[in-house]
């Protein structure tokens, strides 16, 4: 991969963009994470303001540290970048404390997990509409092509999405070569969305150089039967996950009435 022609195309992917929309800048949410590492390097570069949204929410202090540092770092690489933190955690308790009381479940977990996303991205909505910002989306091309591994209106709720089209192993790539900090490159991947250490892989069950070979494999035409032992586990995985989330990656479905029921 040409790293560097690849950061210059989104960079002036972004410009465009954002000249055509008459924006004035980005709004993205830095977790800790790669993706968030590499989309907040990406938007910085353009020269636009950038506005970098911490949320925790009962978050891991390891997380909340290398968010801080990246941003610190930003800073001082580019005078565009302003950084601000917005405690979740009060928030989402009294968001439980509305809520009924319903017994303990995996059902219920998830749905506070989405939740949690989902509060994050209408936080970073209010800086966006208060600053005329767009807000820039951090998801990968396996997570939001592949399995569908974010929230729907939560983290899969933004403007534009720079790094959609970058598998998580490119994702390294460029994070290298934008000289993102060792604390992130060496970090598992994980959502942060749970209050523990649980990585991506550990909810997954697969890792994303293995769910990246499956995506193409599955682009190939193949099927489970083309495989064994691990690779036809791996493709199990990815392939259950594509279906159970494709209205994730699909339009909104809309009934459309017949045109003479309207007459």
């Amino acid at each position: 991969m040409d790293r560097k022609g690849v950061i210059e195309h989104i960079v002036n992917w972004l410009k465009t963009y954002t000249e055509n929309s008459g924006t004035k800048g980005y709004v993205v949410g830095v977790s800790g994470g790669i993706d968030s590492a590499l989309t907040s390097s990406l938007v910085a570069a353009t020269g636009y303001p950038v506005t970098c949204v911490e949320m925790p929410i009962y978050q891991s202090p390891d997380q909340v540290s290398r968010a801080r540092k990246h941003i610190e770092e930003l800073q001082k690489r580019h005078s565009n970048v302003s950084r601000v933190q917005v405690d979740l955690t009060p928030v989402f308790d009294h968001f439980l404390g509305a809520l009924p009381n319903v017994p303990n479940s995996e059902q219920k977990e998830m749905s506070l997990v989405n939740s949690r996303a989902r509060l994050r991205m209408t936080t970073l909505y209010y800086f966006a509409a208060l600053e005329g910002k767009l807000v820039a989306g951090t998801g990968n091309k396996v997570e939001d092509f592949g399995v569908g591994f974010y929230t729907k209106y939560g983290d899969g709720g933004v403007d534009l999405s720079p790094i959609a089209d970058l598998y998580k192993t490119q994702v390294y790539e460029l994070a290298q070569e934008m000289e993102i900090i060792d604390e992130i490159l060496v970090a598992p991947p994980t959502d942060g969305l749970w209050g523990d250490d649980r990585t991506d892989e550990d909810q997954i069950g697969a890792s994303y150089p293995e769910l990246e070979w499956a995506m193409e494999q599955q682009k190939a035409g193949k099927s489970v039967e083309d495989f064994s032992g691990r690779e036809a586990e791996v493709f199990k995985i990815y392939s259950r996950l594509h279906r159970a989330n494709r209205h994730k990656m699909e339009p909104i479905p809309v009934c459309e009435i017949p045109a003479e029921l309207l007459q």
